[in-house]
């Protein structure tokens, strides 16, 4: 016969998993009720959100939305904050602040604010905690603290097809070009050519293309493999599992 003791630490375990199953399927609910849509945009109103463009519950911080267009496709992660203009409640005049193009992807607890212009091209991918502004702090008077002093603003502009690693920091004024890398962590401003790679902070250019010589300095991997017509993802993940050795 089982003890009891075994018997209250079976029930107790069986509890605990039935109460887990519950929670994790009422909070798969709870974020997929209150992701926003086209479709279902809640109490936000944004100047456009293109078709199959979805930002994941819980949201961060979001003000200014009728001076925020969305392409179609974006994703946004969860507690990414977008905001137009300094505060919420704000005539910000009949022109759009903040553009994300289509098929722009801005990862877990990334911010862009906008308080003049920001654009970021299509398929552009932001990594988590990346953040993205238009607006600095000014420290002309020693005499003031720098946050009562004036913000300095500069319009930002992301080019198409752009990757920002995780916690890069695109300043006011900065303009990238097509295709440009930033390195997890740099610190961008000014300008960025067309298929660059930057890092650093400040960031500066560690790689480009050149059409006659290529990557330079040359790519230290192999280019990757392309994926075969026809291939299936569950042919892939055999392939992934299979022995090199065998």
């Amino acid at each position: 016969m089982p003890k009891n003791g075994t018997v209250l630490s079976s029930l107790a375990a069986w509890r605990r998993s039935l109460a887990s199953r519950a929670v994790q399927r009422g909070w798969r609910w709870i974020q997929d009720t209150g992701a926003v849509t086209a479709e279902h945009p809640g109490r936000l109103r944004f100047a456009r959100i293109g078709a199959g463009t979805r930002l994941a519950f819980p949201q961060g911080t979001v003000f200014g939305e009728a001076w925020i267009a969305l392409g179609d496709h974006c994703v946004i992660g969860e507690q990414v904050t977008l905001t137009a203009g300094m505060m919420p409640g704000l005539d910000l005049g009949p022109a759009t602040l903040l553009t994300l193009g289509d098929g722009v992807v801005l990862g877990r607890g990334s911010h862009v604010i906008a308080d003049t212009t920001v654009t970021i091209g299509s398929d552009t991918y932001c990594g988590p905690y990346v953040y993205i502004t238009s607006t600095n702090h000014s420290y002309d008077d020693p005499a003031t603290p720098v946050g009562k002093q004036w913000p300095r603003f500069e319009p930002v502009e992301i080019g198409p097809g752009c990757w920002l690693g995780t916690g890069a920091v695109v300043l006011p004024g900065a303009r990238l070009g097509r295709n440009v890398v930033v390195a997890a962590g740099a610190v961008v401003r000014g300008e960025v050519p067309d298929h660059a790679v930057v890092a650093g902070a400040p960031a500066r250019v560690v790689r480009s293309w050149d059409p006659e010589r290529g990557w330079q300095p040359p790519l230290r991997t192999p280019a990757p493999v392309p994926i075969p017509e026809g291939i299936t993802p569950e042919q892939l993940l055999a392939l992934g599992d299979r022995d090199p050795d065998a």
